[in-house]
This record gives structure tokens, C-alpha cells and sequence, in this order.
């Protein structure tokens, strides 16, 4: 469930909307004004805030967040939401996820409503009545100094490695590109040893798929971490251990219902931090690339306030 309702003293700056254009191959982009029209509604500037690029998107939010915005709102899916997180994770400013992209993972799952003008009079609402939410995030960390936040999932298995495979190549152009991947990454699928740390209690496995949630879905509704809360302060670890090629496609559409977790190869367990190690492995956080195995994820509760 999520954490009690909270009335109190919202930061008094502006609005900061964090738009992406691209999102979900652009079906919401004329959304945009009307979007930004009902969240003035709330009595607040709104300032959106410019960038081109993923990397000018989370200095963007950051500068926002650093010149005193009361609020920041990504209108985009979830790597818009991610570069988000960055910037008001840990801080007092609120967030306001509005779904418009092709996953929308961290938004439905906190109990934003999956239509983009439904969730900004949710998000404007919030504003009007000084209503937030507190979620946990994720905190995924390297040994070098690495260290980026999460809302949703952390891959660090087939299918980090078929976005690691699809991200490589030039060529096919859009969703075909990630089918091809799958296809050349089911031909050279193999179990990989994987050693985890739970809390500090050590396990050695061979796996195919690991997945570790703060929030139950990633890739567009697929409930990987079926049983995951994002205000329990844990983080729930999904591995599926040594399927072959076949068992591994028969299992996958399950992972959409989150049955998954009954298929005798999936072991689920539940901890506070995980530590996360295997050869090879480029992990991916909220859809989104981020560093290579190993790594360490903590759970943070009440990691950032939601606007709702």
C-alpha cells in the first residue's frame, strides 16, 4: 500500500515540466499544451524546462531542482521519469510522473492513472491541496563511485542483455531492431554463474533472467517482480535460473501476469540491500542503461514524494 497521505508545506518555487517529445514514437506530443494548461490550473508557474538530449533532460532537472522549483513533473515514459528521479530523489520536491511513453512502469505502479490528462489533474489536484506521497527508490551503486536512483526494475539478465545487443545495432530502425536482438540472443542464450548477497548472506547461482524491483514491472507491464511494493523499504530479487531456449520462451509471456514466479526454475527472495555480481553483465535501470556487474542496490524508503 502506499504510505498515508501527507498534507503539508509544499516548496513554494515554480513548476518544472520535463517534457519528451519522442515519447511513446511521439502519440502524445499535441498532448503537450493542454497538459501544461491544467497544471497551471493549480495556481503555480510552470516553467518547461529545454533539452535535447537524455543528458541535458537530468541536467535540466537538476538545475530546476538546484534554482528552487516547487515541483517537477515528467511528461514522457519511463526514461523520463528516470532522469527525473536524479534530480528530486532525497530532496523535498515533490515529483509528478504523467505517463505519455511506451513503458510507463513507475507511474501506473505508484497509482498514477495510465491516461496521460487523467494522471495532470491527479498531479494538479496534489498541488492545489499540498497532498504528497512518500515511495522508496532504489539506490544502485559501484565500487568506482558510480551511483545512480531507480523507481521501477534493474535488469541483469537475458534481458539486459538483448537491450545491450539491440543498443549496439545500426540497423533494423525501431521495435524490429530489439525483435532481432531477442532472436540472435536466444541463439547464444547461456546460463551465467551469478553470486548474490542478501543482506550480507551469500548465494552462488547459474541464471538466465535476475531482475531486482523496487516497484513490480518493467518493459511496458511485464510483472517481473510481481510481489513488489515500493513502500515496504525492501527490494524484491526474481532469478530464473538455468532455462533452456524453449522453457524460457514458453515462460516469458507469463512474466505479464506475474505467474512466472510458480515456474519451479524462478526462486524469489526479499531483502534490503543485494549485491550483485557475474561476468559480462551491463545492468539496465528503468528501461534505461546504467553499469556493469558488479553492483549493490539499496532500498530507500520514502525516497522521494509523489504528487498525489
Amino acid at each position: 500500500m502506499l504510505a498515508v497521505t501527507a498534507h503539508d508545506h509544499l516548496p513554494s518555487g515554480p513548476v518544472a515540466v520535463l517534457a519528451n517529445p519522442t515519447a511513446g514514437r511521439g502519440r502524445h506530443r499535441g498532448l503537450l499544451p493542454r497538459l501544461l494548461e491544467r497544471l497551471a490550473g493549480a495556481g503555480r508557474p510552470v516553467r518547461l524546462l529545454e533539452a535535447t538530449t537524455p543528458a541535458e533532460a537530468e541536467a535540466a532537472c537538476h538545475a530546476a531542482v538546484a534554482d528552487g522549483a516547487g515541483a517537477l513533473v515528467a511528461v514522457g515514459g519511463d526514461g523520463t521519469v528516470h532522469r527525473a528521479l536524479q534530480a528530486v530523489a532525497g530532496t523535498a520536491v515533490p515529483f509528478g510522473p504523467v505517463p505519455a511513453g511506451t513503458g510507463n512502469d513507475f507511474a501506473v505502479d505508484t497509482g498514477f492513472p495510465a491516461d496521460p490528462v487523467a494522471a495532470v489533474e491527479v498531479i494538479a489536484g496534489a498541488l492545489r491541496d499540498g497532498r504528497t506521497r512518500a515511495v522508496d527508490l532504489a539506490r544502485l551503486t559501484t565500487a568506482d563511485g558510480g551511483d545512480r536512483w531507480y523507481g521501477a526494475v534493474l535488469a541483469a539478465g537475458f534481458d539486459a542483455i538483448v537491450n545491450e545487443r539491440a543498443n549496439r545495432m545500426a540497423w533494423p530502425r525501431g521495435p524490429r531492431r530489439y525483435d532481432l536482438a531477442i532472436l540472435v540472443e536466444l541463439a547464444r542464450l547461456r546460463p551465467r554463474r551469478y553470486r548474490l548477497r542478501l543482506d550480507g548472506v551469500e548465494h552462488e547461482l547459474d541464471a538466465v533472467l535476475v531482475a531486482v524491483g523496487n516497484a513490480p514491472s518493467y518493459g511496458g507491464g511485464m510483472r517481473i517482480c510481481p510481489e513488489a511494493d515500493p513502500t515496504d523499504g525492501l527490494l524484491d530479487v526474481v532469478v530464473g535460473g538455468r532455462f533452456d531456449r524453449l522453457t524460457l520462451m514458453r515462460v516469458k509471456p507469463r512474466i505479464y501476469q506475474g505467474t512466472h514466479v510458480t515456474h519451479p526454475l524462478v526462486r524469489s527472495y526479499r531483502a534490503r540491500t543485494v549485491e550483485l555480481e557475474a561476468t559480462g553483465i551491463t545492468t539496465y535501470v528503468d528501461g534505461e542503461r546504467a553499469f556493469d556487474l558488479p553492483v549493490r542496490i539499496t532500498a530507500v524508503p520514502a525516497a522521494v514524494r509523489l504528487l498525489r
